[in-house]
């Protein structure tokens, strides 16, 4: 009889009592399991109630935007998103079939409705391994009615998605005010539209709302199981906004800024539109823009021109420096000074009136004024005082943000260091602003005085309840100036444009006595070592008011390096903008007054 060698037995023994160990440790596993109900730290029945719990989101509006006559600007519209199921196991009736079966049809078929070619639809049916496909970019934003043409098609697979689109229905139109909103993916997977530029960013926290939640259990599919609890927690609709805007005048001004950017194509080119007795922007823009809703031209004016950048104003600014003389009573327009050129004491150039240092001979301070003469205003600051003077400017508000509801705010910088700078600063040189800064700046002059905070929002409403959230309501920022000086000034200011050899005489109206003052500021070379000097590389603008004796409205255009024929000046594609707006504005609120009475 043979016997089995040693060594044998012993792994024999070995292996016996290793299994018979790992039988243990599972059983006494198992054991504890069933015992307690958990593992790791986790209750099973919990895990297991969880797998079929399902949550879902509900979805909260965004708060809409209007104007002040309550025309929507911006606002959620339904819209959809196509996806197609390309797996197999959703389908438990090949007769009714929930996945794409005749992938080449169902691409002929959405080809006609969406911008996407036959063939490109198809690759992306025949995606393995995937469980479902979107269509990209042109299967978003689908709307009820074409969403409602698909599914007559009768698509087996094909299933919409509800999305809400942030809808702009006016286009093009106070783009930068306005602004945009993006899809913002949260941490529970689901995307929220966030405002990114404009009022939709500056107001996120009142126009997002927040996301309600639906949950209830359900079977293997998803579908809600008979008598299980639902628990509901209702979204919350964003507040709606509303804009001091008027639509109307905000059109007015889009026209005539299409008109001359078709027809001068400059750099830059803004125009503010503002009710200098409120401080209420009713209009506002620049170009380049862009389409809210299509996004069309968005990369090539990202920034808000006229929030954000601060620039030399020019002879616009001698508006303030004129009202800083005649509140001082220092300005006499009878008296008489040499134009042409003056020195600055410690500076062997000198400065020079803007027809080559030829000047006009001996005239009055009042021709001097007409004429845009920088000696004439040198030598009015020689008068004011130059502490008195930056009392003015600061004053006058130049220097500091406005405090309007919209994000980076620039401040401007003045320059004010030492004689040179002091004295361009007193005809628009060296020294920066902002055109919110001009528009509040022009309200003192225009409102005896007053100078009002400029503001672009009138009120926050919540949509449920119909309350008022937040109203903002004009408000004096200070008087800079005497009411006295404030109408002297405008006085002042409007022989610059009746006047036959005014700088201004571009921006008469045939209805509307205009009040105001014309610029030419010099751009700074961006590859350095001074300013630009072709004839059209210049910020060509008119800061003007109207009706003069009692102004409605304050508008301030600006142009920038536009392309001018060789018999055009700068102010003629300035007024183009100007005169338009500021007319047909005036005739628009003349009506609505006229309107009113009628109503009475």
């Amino acid at each position: 009889m043979n016997k089995k060698p040693p060594n044998m037995n012993r792994a024999g023994a070995f292996l016996f009592c290793t299994f018979s160990l790992l039988f243990s440790i599972v059983f006494v596993r198992f054991l504890y399991i069933q015992v307690t109900g958990e593992i790791e730290g986790k209750n099973l029945v919990v895990e297991a109630s969880n797998k079929y719990l399902e949550n879902h989101i509900l979805k909260a509006n965004r708060g809409t935007i209007f104007d002040r006559s309550e025309h929507v600007l911006a606002q959620d519209t339904p819209s959809y998103k196509i996806i197609a199921i390309l797996s197999e196991s959703v389908t438990s009736n090949p007769k009714k079939p929930n996945h794409v079966v005749n992938k080449n049809r169902t691409a002929d078929v959405l080809s006609r409705y969406i911008k996407l070619e036959k063939t490109e639809i198809y690759k992306l049916l025949n995606k393995e391994g995937k469980f479902q496909v979107e269509l990209g970019a042109v299967g978003n934003g689908i709307t009820t009615e074409m969403k409602e043409k698909i599914e007559k098609e009768e698509l087996p697979g094909i299933t919409f998605l509800a999305i809400n689109r942030r809808s702009y229905p006016k286009g093009m139109f106070a783009s930068h005010t306005i602004g945009l909103t993006q899809a913002d993916a949260k941490r529970n997977g689901n995307t929220q539209n966030e405002g990114i530029m404009g009022i939709e960013k500056s107001l996120n926290t009142y126009l997002s709302g927040k996301d309600g939640q639906i949950r209830y259990e359900s079977d293997f599919w998803g579908y809600l199981l008979p008598d299980s609890e639902k628990t509901i927690i209702p979204p919350v609709d964003g507040d709606d906004v509303y804009l001091t805007i008027d639509g109307n005048i905000q059109k007015i001004l889009e026209d005539a800024l299409n008109s001359v950017d078709n027809e001068y194509h400059p750099r830059k080119m803004f125009a503010i539109v503002s009710d200098p007795t409120t401080g209420e922007i009713l209009a506002m823009a620049q170009r380049p823009s862009f389409n809210n809703d299509t996004k069309e031209g968005i990369r090539d004016s990202w920034s808000n021109f006229i929030v954000e950048t601060s620039f030399e104003p020019g002879s616009t600014m001698k508006s303030f420096s004129l009202a800083a003389a005649v509140d001082s009573m220092v300005f006499d327009p009878q008296e008489y000074y040499k134009s042409g050129q003056t020195f600055v004491d410690g500076y062997p150039s000198p400065i020079k009136d803007w027809n080559r240092g030829k000047g006009w001979g001996t005239i009055s301070y009042l021709e001097g004024l007409q004429r845009s003469s920088n000696v004439a205003f040198i030598n009015l600051l020689g008068k004011i005082g130059t502490d008195e003077y930056y009392t003015y400017l600061k004053s006058f508000g130049f220097g500091n943000k406005t405090g309007i509801n919209l994000q980076n705010e620039a401040k401007g910088i003045v320059q004010y260091n030492n004689p040179i700078e002091r004295a361009t600063t007193i005809f628009g040189q060296g020294s920066t602003v902002t055109a919110l800064q001009m528009i509040q700046a022009g309200s003192a002059i225009a409102n005896g005085g007053k100078m009002m905070k400029p503001y672009v929002v009138s009120r926050i409403v919540d949509r449920d309840s119909n309350k008022i959230v937040k109203e903002f309501h004009p408000e004096v920022i200070r008087s800079p100036i005497t009411k006295e000086a404030a109408d002297k000034t405008r006085e002042y200011l409007t022989s610059t444009v009746t006047s036959d050899i005014g700088t201004g005489s571009k921006f008469q109206l045939n209805h509307f006595q205009v009040s105001g003052k014309s610029g030419t500021a010099q751009i700074p070379n961006p590859n350095g070592g001074g300013y630009l000097t072709a004839s059209n590389e210049y910020l060509f603008s008119f800061l003007g008011m109207a009706p003069a004796d009692d102004p409605e409205l304050i508008v301030y255009v600006g142009v920038q390096e536009p392309d001018l024929p060789p018999t055009e000046i700068g102010s003629i594609p300035v007024s183009k903008v100007f005169n338009p707006v500021m007319g047909d504005s005036l005739m628009y609120l003349k009506r609505i007054k006229a309107d009113s009475k009628k109503e009475l």
